[in-house]
């Protein structure tokens, strides 16, 4: 399948490389296939792109929530995940969205509201967590900045 994305202009993108997102996700609850891209030229172990298939035009920034908060443990009511079918530890990608202002010393990431992604079924939902330590917008810079040194 063909797209003409924003980011990243015209991708061909395989049918088994899609997630379905049987409930859409928060605040855009329409938008149910994505598929998840980075730049090549990019590190795709940091920010990478949630696409959406039924609206190339939009794309939402992600990434692994373990990169800036190495002890996330998000606590999910079962039933949220109920459609992603049954899920193995070893087939389960958590990522969070990525909020990048003008500023960038202010980006900062949602752990209050992870997308939990069944990789074996390529079926995806993004929850609430039950934990109340984990904030909506989790400074990043900073840390990001420090992890680029460490490994310079």
């Amino acid at each position: 399948m063909k797209l003409t994305t924003r980011v990243f202009g015209e991708v061909e993108v395989d049918d088994n490389k899609i997630i379905d997102f049987p409930n859409g996700i928060i605040g855009f609850p329409d938008l149910k296939r994505f598929t998840l891209m980075h730049d090549e030229d990019e590190d795709a172990s940091t920010i990478m792109w949630l696409q959406s298939i039924d609206e190339p035009e939009f794309a939402l920034p992600v990434m692994n929530p373990l990169i800036v908060c190495p002890d996330y443990k998000p606590i999910i009511d079962k039933n949220g995940v109920a459609e992603l079918g049954e899920l193995d530890d070893q087939e389960i990608l958590v990522l969070v969205t990525v909020t990048v202002p003008h500023d960038l010393t202010k980006m900062t990431v949602n752990l209050m509201g992870p997308i939990i992604i069944n990789t074996k079924d390529m079926k995806a939902s993004q929850n609430i967590v039950d934990n109340d330590e984990y904030p909506v917008k989790f400074p990043i810079y900073d840390i990001l900045k420090k992890n680029k040194e460490a490994k310079g």
